[in-house]
């Protein structure tokens, strides 16, 4: 399936995909800006941060800014929750204000998540979860999807039978992160356990976990038999990177700076100038440590502390510009 296949476009219910390479939901990162450049460059599709359903029912600030789209298209807003009730009056705002696919989270790992039943503790429990699938697919009109892992632990791998039970309940496409929620990120993806749920389900089937090269997404395809791949951590310091396993130019050295300091200031824009820098902090440790691999650490610290935006900018396009692993952006583009 790659690479052609990868850029072939599928769908999920009536929303055409372009490619078959999707940005993953990640928390703090996958924000209006970042999920911005990853379309712009290539991506088949993008996903909104968790967006916590009973914090949008009520109105809080940061769950409306984490479904802004901005006219984005598809716009994917993944939602996580506990209740059904919740759930589905979620799913109707978040269908209401342009969303055109909603996503429910039962994979996050984080204890804080966890700790609210929500998220991947609803695999401990598939009758309450299939309640919340039940309710959010009876919500609204658009497709809605589901992502999860493996199973709670390795005593409970239990994806196949959720997956097919959330398929008969309406669900219109499964990702499955191939680790246990006790794995977290540790270890390595079991891409060959995805095929489990291939053998089950007859909607599309995304593969997720450890994908960062053009020869992972052609290896978890061919082991998992899913239809697409979803790539999340191997996006963290160039928004790109989607695009680019699905067939898309990777930029070259100058244009890597360029879009850099461009991501810098859109998330300024976004935030506002004071939460915009701190937002914008792990990003640009991102992209310093890929190609700027011979900036100072006292070099990289005054970047990464300083309050004043313009130092910033100007501080960090220049260790882009003047550190750039010409190497490393090769070995990428191949």
């Amino acid at each position: 399936m790659f690479p052609s296949e990868l850029a072939a476009p599928f769908s999920i219910g009536p929303v055409p995909i372009r490619n078959r390479v999707i940005l993953a939901p990640m928390s703090g990162v996958t924000d209006l800006p970042f999920r911005q450049l990853a379309l712009r460059y290539g991506a088949g599709l993008v996903v909104t941060e968790m967006v916590a359903s009973r914090e949008l029912v009520q109105d809080t600030a940061e769950s409306w800014a984490r479904l802004r789209s901005a006219g984005l298209k598809p716009h994917m807003v993944q939602l996580a929750g506990r209740e059904a009730h919740w759930m589905a009056e979620a799913a109707k705002i978040a269908a209401d204000n342009g969303a055109d696919i909603i996503d429910i989270n039962m994979g996050c790992p984080a204890k804080k998540v966890i700790g609210g039943y929500s998220g991947s503790a609803l695999m401990r429990d598939p009758d309450h979860a299939l309640s919340l699938i039940e309710a959010t697919v009876k919500a609204v009109d658009v497709p809605v999807t589901l992502k999860m892992r493996l199973g709670w632990d390795e005593n409970s791998m239990n994806a196949p039978h959720i997956a097919r039970r959330a398929e008969e309940a309406g669900i219109r496409l499964v990702t499955i992160h191939g680790r246990t929620r006790m794995q977290f990120y540790e270890g390595r993806a079991d891409w060959d356990a995805i095929r489990a749920v291939r053998d089950v389900v007859s909607i599309p089937l995304v593969a997720n976990g450890d994908v960062d090269t053009p020869e992972d997404a052609r290896e978890i395809l061919r082991r998992s038999g899913a239809d697409a791949v979803m790539v999340g951590r191997g996006c963290q310091g160039r928004p790109w990177h989607a695009g680019v396993l699905a067939g898309h130019r990777h930029p070259d050295r100058s244009e890597i700076a360029d879009i850099a300091l461009e991501h810098y200031q859109m998330m300024l824009a976004f935030y506002g100038e004071a939460v915009g820098i701190r937002h914008a902090r792990k990003h640009l440790g991102w992209y310093l440590d890929r190609y700027a691999p011979t900036i100072t650490g006292a070099e990289k610290a005054g970047i990464m502390t300083s309050k004043d935006s313009r130092e910033v900018a100007a501080l960090f396009y220049a260790a882009l510009q003047d550190g750039s692993d010409l190497a490393q952006c090769a070995q990428e583009a191949a």
